[in-house]
């Protein structure tokens, strides 16, 4: 697959390695600790070793274990009737993020949705948040979007974390919902890259070598939450958001004029 891999022989040099293993510990610290924003991490660092396609399909691939690490506890946590909506009409809406694809410039899409997380997030700062939780009309209406979203640019996770971090509550029920709903649009994301035909062996090796240091450091972001960390939790999910916003607008900005 010399296409998909144009430098996957810089996988075998030890210091390529060892960075690739920093940036799964950070992503896997922050998806245990925030619950979001790991895929971020993996896609930015691992575009520069292998494709941006495989760097997709593996943060997609190495997701599922820390799903099922994190899962257990968000269900007891996580608002059912806010998840679920949302969770539902995002797996519905995902196929149509294609159309979207091929009919919208996809890095006016970008800074489309790069700007509207950051306005969020400055009013967030700015003590703003849901005044009433929305009726479950308008949560399979935000989840179709995001759905759209995640399917058209793999980007749909911080739309959907605004949302929920603007819903009133403490620190352990947002981080439920979060991960709740990224779990959901990590899942509605894996059936295009199978279709696609991404999950190839060389993403699957090196899924299997990154998947332990991100395992681990997903237990000790989790470990962190629950000694203290919750007190910074909000602070910590603004700053991250912030970060994938406007490194999500960089690159939109960039590829515009490129």
């Amino acid at each position: 697959m010399p296409g998909l891999f144009g430098t996957f022989s810089g996988f075998a040099d030890p210091l390529t390695v060892t960075v690739m293993l920093a940036a799964m510990v950070v992503a896997g610290f922050m998806r245990g600790f925030v619950g979001f924003g790991a895929s971020m991490i993996m896609v930015l660092v691992l575009s520069h070793v292998i494709s941006p396609a495989a760097a997709v399909a593996v943060a997609s691939l190495s997701g599922v274990p820390v799903m099922v690490q994190l899962l257990p506890a968000a269900v007891r946590q996580a608002e059912r009737s806010f998840v679920l909506p949302f969770a539902c009409s995002s797996f519905i809406a995902a196929p149509l993020g294609t159309w979207v694809l091929v009919s919208v410039d996809g890095e006016v899409m970008k800074i489309a949705i790069a700007t509207a997380v950051l306005v969020m997030v400055a009013l967030m700062y700015r003590g703003w948040h849901l005044s009433r939780s929305p009726g479950s009309g308008v949560l399979v209406g935000m989840g179709a979007v995001a759905g759209v979203i995640q399917g058209g640019g793999g980007i749909g996770g911080p739309p959907a974390v605004v949302v929920a971090l603007a819903r009133a509550g403490d620190a352990e029920r947002q981080r439920a919902n979060v991960i709740g709903v990224v779990a959901a649009l990590n899942l509605c994301g894996i059936p295009p890259l199978a279709w696609h035909g991404l999950y190839t062996r060389e993403v699957v090796l090196i899924s299997l070598v990154l998947v332990p240091a991100y395992l681990a450091a997903s237990w000790f972001g989790i470990r962190f939450f629950t000694s203290g960390g919750h007190r910074y939790y909000r602070d910590a999910a603004l700053a991250l958001l912030s970060l994938t916003g406007l490194a999500t607008l960089v690159r939109g900005i960039h590829d515009a004029l490129a």
